[in-house]
């Protein structure tokens, strides 16, 4: 059980929450966006950053429930300075929207934080005729990450900080379909599996991470890119695994990490001094940690890169 495990090298463990991994950092003239901000550990982990003086994007689909996080935050937070905007991951247009408005508002990005996520839906295609889980937790995130990077180079070159891209992933990537991504197959509604479906797109967060941190470090750019497993959590991530939502609330509190434990990743590696200059890594409970074999192929992250660019 992830509650008896002890902290690990990085001093904490699965117990942390985002506000102790993140005690004493000031993040004040720094610049996030937050995906999936409007609610569970998105919502936390924008709080968690605006608390600590960044100023916070929050990049939502549903703009009134992001509003309602955002004011709530500033109740809280007097001094904080958190903005919404909208972002559709599942659509293209939405995506290259919502960077061209970033773009044209003059702000710097130091931190991107991709964690907006649908889990185990039933088989769907996005508007751009793409599987949807695939389509959301993956290519949006590629092609949002893709559109903003060179805003995050030039951050970095003029602000002398290092930025710091970070994937939440999930163990379930160990899951994905047996050939891992399902490049000739991937809108296949004869043999789609929900779990195996969303298992890929979150193979496809590690290998997305692994080969951008490869391609930032040969061009010299002073930005980082890591993934990561927030933990078991439940968030309404779980709405369409039926009678599991029901079952997984009740055990909640003896078995999965409270919303709080489940952002403490992410805010680490956006603002802790301990993992700077370490990129291309997989963490779990704000430690290192070991993915799959096959998330760490880097063959098949080149192969992914390639095949997320052709279809963006």
């Amino acid at each position: 059980m992830w509650f008896f495990i002890g902290k690990g090298a990085s001093g904490f463990s699965a117990n942390s929450t985002a506000e102790e991994v993140t005690q004493g950092i000031d993040g004040s003239g720094l610049t996030a966006i937050v995906t999936g901000a409007s609610s569970c550990i998105g919502a936390e982990t924008a709080r968690v950053l605006a608390l600590r003086g960044v100023h916070v994007i929050m990049a939502v689909r549903n703009l009134s429930a992001g509003n309602e996080v955002k004011e709530k935050i500033i109740k809280e937070v007097s001094k904080a300075r958190v903005d919404t905007m909208e972002l559709d991951l599942s659509s293209i247009a939405s995506v290259r929207k919502f960077a061209s408005k970033f773009d044209s508002s003059g702000l710097p990005l130091n931190v991107l934080i991709n964690n907006a996520g649908v889990m185990a839906t039933p088989f769907m295609l996005s508007k751009d005729n793409i599987e949807l889980q695939f389509a959301t937790n993956h290519l949006g995130h590629f092609l949002l990450t893709h559109l903003l990077v060179e805003n995050m180079k030039k951050t970095a070159r003029e602000t002398k900080r290092e930025g710091r891209i970070v994937n939440v992933s999930s163990e379930e990537h160990r899951f994905a379909y047996r050939e891992g991504i399902r490049f000739d197959r991937l809108n296949d509604e004869e043999g789609y599996s929900g779990r195996a479906a969303y298992g890929q797109s979150k193979l496809a967060n590690i290998l997305h991470a692994n080969e951008l941190a490869r391609r930032l470090k040969e061009d010299g750019a002073e930005i980082t890119a890591n993934s990561l497993h927030p933990g078991t959590i439940t968030t309404n991530l779980f709405r369409n695994l039926g009678v599991f939502e029901v079952v997984a609330s009740r055990v909640n509190k003896y078995f999965c990490k409270n919303i709080p434990q489940g952002a403490s990743t992410s805010c680490y590696l956006a603002l802790h001094p301990q993992v700077k200059g370490i990129s291309g890594e997989y963490f779990s409970d704000n430690n290192l940690a070991k993915p799959s074999s096959r998330a760490a192929d880097t063959d098949l992250s080149r192969k992914l890169w390639d095949f997320s660019m052709d279809l963006i």
